[in-house]
């Protein structure tokens, strides 16, 4: 089976994609606030990210990497046309009579430490969590889904947490390992939780598409956007 094209209509993808993006970007803004949970410390993103992994797994399990690999990137183009906005905005001369400059430069005023760290470890851990359910779709001939929803987040959230909290915060937020360790362990809950919600999901919009891809022949270069015709 070669990789899908992107000419067939499906009825419920651009809501996917939408509510994908969504996540993505609002899981970004509450970043800034570092919080406390019980044994947990994580940024406030935390709360709400994990669901961008489960809309991935969604995503690939039914539509295939391909089509997952073109809504990474409509996130990540989201995300960088938000975050440079933010920037540009901060760096403009605040109106006379507005006197939330400060506050704004502390909860939207981003570096491009921050924004670079983010940018890059949602790249590579999206990019990892479909790649590893693609393949275990394939491997597992369909069967035991959960096997590859947990899997991929266990890796994607790896890559992903371990970069971002790596590349912007290394020399400035002391304890990196334990804000890692509990962003990661948090994470990985969140989709364990949310198995059956997956699965339910999943099911539905196999049967509303009629479609239940498998990557046998995908080509996974995560640069490669136009996908092989069937």
């Amino acid at each position: 089976m070669a990789e899908q094209s992107f000419e067939r209509a499906y009825r419920h993808l651009d809501a996917v994609t939408a509510l994908f993006v969504a996540v993505l970007l609002i899981s970004n803004v509450a970043s800034s606030k570092i919080v406390l949970l019980g044994p947990f410390t994580f940024d406030g993103g935390t709360i709400l990210f994990p669901l961008s992994y489960i809309f991935g797994d969604i995503l690939t399990e039914v539509y295939g990497y391909a089509r997952s690999r073109r809504v990474i990137w409509l996130g990540f183009i989201s995300a960088a046309l938000m975050s440079v906005t933010f920037m540009i905005v901060g760096s403009l001369p605040a109106a006379p009579d507005w006197p939330y400059q400060e506050a704004y430069d502390q909860i939207l005023g981003l570096t491009p430490r921050i924004v670079l760290a983010s940018l890059i470890a949602y790249w590579g851990g999206s990019f990892a969590n479909a790649y590893v359910l693609a393949r275990m779709k394939v491997w597992t001939r369909g069967r035991w889904l959960w096997t590859r929803t947990i899997g991929s987040t266990l890796v994607g959230q790896a890559v992903d947490t371990g970069l971002f909290v790596t590349l912007a915060f290394w020399g400035v937020f002391p304890g990196l390992g334990s804000l890692i360790l509990s962003n990661y362990v948090f994470k990985c809950a969140v989709e364990v939780a949310f198995t059956p919600l997956t699965y339910a999901i999943t099911g539905w919009l196999k049967q509303q598409e009629q479609e239940d891809y498998f990557d046998v022949a995908t080509d996974f270069n995560p640069f490669r956007l136009q996908p092989v015709s069937r």
